[in-house]
């Protein structure tokens, strides 16, 4: 025993005389950090290996750092020096890293309320695919890209493009004239079973469509009056129209095409079972029986055209089309709202035809 205490007396001598070169301010870093370490081990007494904690490491680190290494090597630790200078570069990558994190990269999010008002279109029209529902934002004067309306759509589990054929026309004509006009009958039943033909005209370059009335018998003389009436508006409306695209149906009478001629205007006749030579009216037809014929009840003929009227208006004044930019045949497409006005949505629903058809606009 009293060898054992000699010896402790001289370690702690030649120890206490290694102290006496270190200045106050590492004696202290010493003395807290030993009382840490006895802090770390009576909290995991009985434990088979010490672990240190991040909140001591950050606190040993910060201690015992500014000493140089030989003092860290005659410390009594419980972790080798060199783990002491790792926590040290780990705490100074972590402060760097808060304050020069780099800014989140990408697009803002989209504006909460864009957001519903996409879901409100998509819940009260079920049958409008993204591109329909961009055009609408765009006729809202709301600038978002339609890939961000497939985005929100998808996430919320809702089919960006429903009822989609699996054939579509790929090959629409290239030209865009002025001078072109297409022509074609559409058919429709009344609840009583009687048939009845329609006949339309759209113009190419504006989208704008003339419907010349209905009849359950489309005779010569029918046919040959909306001839006229359809040389009459253009010839109101100093519209240029050099050709005019039809089929090869019978309804078409011989004096049909010389009124045209006289008028200026050559028929063109489209091949044998081709509709994409026509395809801007064949596109025009499915679009009118999509949004109106097959959703609604025809009672008669009175009724059916007054269904058409209705369509007309709002497919003349107010439905966007992508080939002219989402602006509407006779209206330009509004300029976009400043940010202020997205952020506080007022919109309000205008809808035709008991619902079948809605229209939207900002509250003036």
């Amino acid at each position: 025993m009293l060898l054992r205490l000699a010896y402790l007396t001289v370690t702690n001598l030649f120890a206490a005389l290694r102290l006496l070169p270190m200045s106050d301010r590492d004696k202290d870093a010493e003395i807290l950090a030993l009382r840490h370490q006895l802090t770390v081990l009576e909290r995991q007494l009985g434990a088979v290996r010490v672990r240190f904690a991040p909140e001591d490491r950050a606190l040993l680190a910060a201690l015992l750092v500014p000493l140089s290494r030989q003092a860290l090597r005659r410390l009594r630790l419980l972790v080798r020096p060199d783990t002491l200078l790792r926590w040290h570069r780990d705490l100074i990558k972590r402060r760097h890293a808060r304050t020069c994190r780099p800014k989140k990269p990408g697009r803002p999010p989209t504006v909460r309320s864009i957001r519903t008002l996409i879901l409100r279109l998509v819940r009260e029209n079920p049958s409008w695919g993204y591109r329909r529902v961009h055009g609408e934002l765009a006729n809202l004067g709301i600038e978002i890209a339609a890939s961000t309306v497939w985005e929100i759509l998808t996430c919320e589990g809702i089919d960006p493009a429903p009822d989609r054929a699996a054939t579509t026309w790929t090959d629409f004509l290239r030209s865009q004239a002025n001078a072109l006009l297409a022509c074609d009958f559409i058919e429709a039943i009344t609840l009583t079973g009687r048939r009845q033909y329609i006949l339309a005209v759209i113009e190419h370059a504006t989208r704008r469509v003339r419907i010349f009335g209905t009849t359950a018998h489309p005779t010569a003389a029918w046919v040959t009056q909306a001839a006229r009436n359809l040389a009459m508006d253009l010839a109101d409306t100093k519209a240029s129209v050099a050709y005019l695209i039809r089929d090869r149906e019978a309804k078409y009478p011989d004096l049909f095409d010389e009124i045209l001629s006289n008028a200026g205007i050559q028929v063109v006749l489209t091949g044998v079972r081709i509709p994409r030579m026509n395809a801007h009216m064949e596109r025009w037809v499915q679009t009118c029986r999509h949004e109106l014929l097959d959703r609604t009840l025809i009672w008669n003929e009175r009724h059916l055209r007054y269904a058409l009227r209705q369509f007309k208006l709002h497919y003349n004044l107010h439905r966007p089309h992508q080939a002219i930019h989402q602006a509407a045949p006779l209206r330009a497409a509004p300029e976009p709202l400043p940010r202020a006005q997205i952020s506080h949505l007022d919109v309000r629903r205008r809808d035709r035809l008991g619902g079948i058809l809605n229209e939207y606009r900002h509250v003036a």
